[in-house]
């Protein structure tokens, strides 16, 4: 429980932590921002990372000066392909089988089971649809893997992807991040990404129990 509490004092807070990084670790944010990024989309047993948010905060701070908007802008998009072909790679390697794994703490059927349906249903764009979506994002480079899509088809949608998220919440940190309205409840912001985010997986669950019952 103490974990569970500090994990999400940091999410709460995250601009706190970030701005108490910066000062702490000086150019070392930028290796801990892309080892961020990168685990949360290079590993299937990571998906609860921060990424939307923690983009869009790292912009604000870029905005004053904690750092440079266009490096942070590159290696954070770096990141997200670079962990979404591992990621890719993993699911090509271990194939099919994995759909027959029973659920354990590290390892989420259902998920992967709903990220196999939003993936054939989407095809190649569910590649960069899922940049936007929490938990897909961290499956769907794993199931295209799974499902031998072709590497360099994989790598245009992965990059398109990685690009219009990185960018866009970077850019919107950067220019609005700082106005006193949103500076000043920068806490709920970060907790409405959050909620934007997972608003589709929730409709998509919603429509299914609907049908299901």
């Amino acid at each position: 429980m103490e974990i569970l509490g500090q994990f999400i004092d940091i999410l709460i807070h995250l601009d706190v932590h970030v701005e108490q990084l910066v000062s702490q670790y000086g150019p070392w944010i930028y290796a801990i921002l892309f080892a961020v990024i990168f685990a949360e989309t290079g590993f299937v047993v990571t998906p609860i990372l921060p990424g939307d948010s923690l983009i869009f905060v790292a912009g604000a701070v870029a905005a004053l000066g904690g750092m440079d908007a266009t490096l942070l802008m590159a290696l954070l998009l770096l990141a997200a392909v670079l962990g979404n072909s591992l990621n890719y790679a993993i699911g090509r390697w271990l194939g099919p089988r994995v759909f027959q794994w029973p659920d354990s703490r590290f390892f989420n059927r259902n998920a992967l089971d709903k990220t196999r349906e939003f993936y054939e249903r989407h095809g190649g764009k569910a590649v960069v649809i899922s940049r936007f979506l929490p938990l897909f994002r961290t499956f769907v480079p794993f199931v295209a893997g799974i499902g031998a899509m072709d590497w360099r088809r994989f790598s245009l949608f992965n990059i398109t992807g990685g690009a219009l998220w990185v960018v866009s919440l970077t850019a919107a940190g950067y220019w609005f991040g700082n106005m006193p309205l949103i500076k000043n409840n920068l806490t709920l912001v970060i907790l409405s990404i959050i909620g934007i985010s997972f608003l589709p997986a929730f409709i998509g669950w919603w429509r299914h129990r609907r049908a299901a019952s």
